[in-house]
């Protein structure tokens, strides 16, 4: 059992004088990182985790991945530039051929990109714009449960409201839909009578004359929602959607940050159901662990003028030469395909501990974006027989899992689902050790919750 130690607990001491009240990764994962290889970090006392975090779904190839890292340096070996606004060099003209060749047809054919500030939500911001400029709308549509960035438009268009709530004025004309939930439908039904019921609300809301809401410049959603709780929408559900943002010519915008790169089993998240978005938004894995972020789209919304988004940072030569040896080893090396296996194998140990564990309402994900809700079984269930989420038993088994040399991230309604996040280069018997500490993990972390109940602390 690995516990932060006295030279990670200095960094960690100097890190709270001097940094923002906002930071957040260090409270939940109290280490200071000094090595990282593939999928392992060691700490700055020598402790040594498996990461399942991976830079939030930055690191496709782990850390310090050999080609990536050749990349970098025949950037650095050959003096060429590091910093070129939006100017084109051979290796943008380069990112954006084999970025253009990894869509599907159907959307390359028709896309035109622009490259944003280094940052996802800088996308999101883009995004807006362009379509809001394109329709000549100003009313946007998003879901409940999505995330999309903390900058002020993107977060408006984030269903999760603690960041929300001590921040005025926030966008206006954004409405929130409800987003298919099989373990938590909010219509109480779940399966595929939650998920009709959800498109059947949307399509009579867009042609309701009443609805209270004007016709949207667009509609932005997650496949598989993350931040919220890693919650895949079904396949042909998605259909149901591009047909009626189609239909009504509502510009359709997925949010591909973290699902981008083969995470879900496909090079694509949108690929699962076989529909073409209007737009798409990338960034996390593009970058090959380095800043960068792209809006593509149709070229039909191409009607923005010169300058309508600029960023000083958008032209980083090292991320989009790391972002070209990334995508390279991903097809070569078949990653999308052994993300669906590894994904498959990991879910296949986490049903095998559910069975054991009660507390483990719902385990669900596509590819290596697995995400486990933790669950009171000791509460009374609802109507559909689901128990009320225990957020303190997820922090529980994150701080019993980083104990045990595996770092996760916890997420979702209440803070109470398990994340998992690791490279596509992990392997089977890694999958087996990340199971196995995880099982330890809950099952100290309960016998914790259970002393707490038995044994309260007087005074």
């Amino acid at each position: 059992m690995s516990l932060p130690g006295r030279i990670s607990h200095w960094y960690l001491q100097r890190q709270t004088q001097r940094e923002s009240n906002a930071r957040s990764y260090p409270r939940r994962i109290p280490i200071a990182m000094r090595e990282a290889k593939g999928i392992y970090v060691k700490d700055a006392d020598g402790n040594l985790y498996l990461d399942c975090l991976a830079g939030a779904g930055t690191l496709a190839l782990g850390h310090n991945h050999p080609v990536v890292l050749e990349a970098m340096q025949r950037v650095l070996n050959d003096n060429l530039p590091l910093h070129t606004l939006d100017l084109t060099t051979p290796i943008k003209d380069q990112f954006v051929e084999e970025l253009f060749a990894s869509l599907p047809p159907a959307f390359a054919r028709n896309a035109k990109i622009q490259f944003c500030g280094p940052s996802g939500a800088d996308a999101v911001e883009a995004a807006v714009k362009l379509v809001k400029t394109a329709t000549g709308r100003r009313s946007l549509l998003s879901f409940q449960g999505g995330y999309h960035g903390m900058t002020h438009g993107a977060l408006s268009l984030t269903g999760n409201l603690a960041p929300k709530t001590e921040v005025a004025g926030l966008m206006a004309d954004v409405h929130f839909l409800p987003y298919p939930y099989h373990y938590r439908c909010p219509f109480g039904f779940g399966g595929e009578v939650g998920y009709s019921l959800a498109s059947r609300y949307i399509e009579h809301l867009l042609d309701d004359p009443e609805s209270g809401i004007i016709p949207p410049a667009g509609m932005i959603l997650e496949i598989v929602q993350g931040e919220g709780g890693v919650i895949p929408a079904p396949d042909h559900w998605m259909r149901q959607i591009r047909r009626m943002t189609r239909d009504r010519t509502i510009p359709l915008i997925v949010d591909e940050i973290q699902t981008g790169w083969g995470r879900t089993g496909k090079l694509y998240a949108f690929e699962h159901s076989g529909i073409i978005p209007d737009v798409v938004l990338l960034s996390k894995a593009i970058g090959g662990s380095l800043p960068l972020s792209v809006v593509l789209y149709n070229q039909e919304l191409d009607v923005w003028a010169p300058g309508a988004h600029a960023g000083t940072f958008r032209g980083n030569q090292l991320a989009m030469a790391a972002g070209i040896a990334t995508l390279g080893y991903i097809q070569e090396n078949h990653l999308t395909e052994h993300a669906a296996a590894m994904g498959k194998r990991l879910m296949n140990h986490l049903y095998q501990i559910q069975s054991e564990f009660p507390c483990m309402g719902d385990i669900r994900g596509r590819g290596l974006m697995i995400g486990v809700e933790m669950v009171n079984p000791e509460a009374s269930a609802d109507r559909r027989g689901c128990y009320p989420a225990h957020s303190g038993l997820a922090k529980a088994i994150q701080q019993e899992c980083v104990h045990r040399g595996l770092i996760v991230e916890i997420g979702g309604r209440w803070g109470s689902v398990v994340r998992f996040l690791p490279p596509l280069i992990v392997t089977a018997e890694q999958i087996d050790q990340i199971a196995e500490i995880f099982q330890a993990a809950v099952n100290a972390a309960q016998q914790q919750m259970l002393s707490v109940v038995e044994f309260p602390e007087v005074g």
